[in-house]
């Protein structure tokens, strides 16, 4: 006996989310790749401190929602990049806060004029209502 299945995975809002990301991260991808050779995470965490100065890696992991040992591995990529730099905390030597290099800030710089390129690129089918609306749902749900 065939019955349908009334539940479509297309129309399921977290598969559609995941699958709008990937697109995305995907089609961004090739800014930090091909110039800098850069992983996902790396760009993730390098804009992290880009944007936000001083984290700790631990602060990085709150902020971007990304697994400790991903923050871990890309921290070392980057620093093996020269464009970050680690110093131990006085108070706990088990923490390290992060910084950018000159170096790496003047990448952070470039990407995050590709950046804004690329997501007013991809935006340009939306009317500025749409857009605004887009954002604050998105937002929302992601609770920011």
């Amino acid at each position: 006996m065939d019955q349908k299945n009334s539940f479509e995975l297309t129309d399921f809002l977290p598969y559609l989310l995941n699958q709008a990301a990937e697109v995305t991260s995907r089609d961004f991808e090739p800014y930090y790749k091909k110039k800098y050779g850069m992983l996902r995470t790396e760009w993730r965490v390098l804009f992290h401190l880009g944007q936000y100065g001083t984290l700790t890696a631990k602060d990085i992991c709150q902020r971007a929602r990304i697994h400790k040992t991903k923050v871990s591995r890309a921290v070392h990529a980057l620093e093996q990049k020269r464009y970050l730099s680690r110093e131990q905390l006085p108070d706990d030597r088990r923490h390290e806060k992060l910084d950018l290099t000159r170096s790496g800030q003047r990448v952070f710089k470039d990407l995050e004029t590709e950046a804004q390129n690329f997501d007013r690129q991809m935006m340009t089918s939306f009317t500025e209502e749409e857009y605004q609306m887009f954002r604050s749902l998105l937002a929302r749900v992601a609770k920011l």
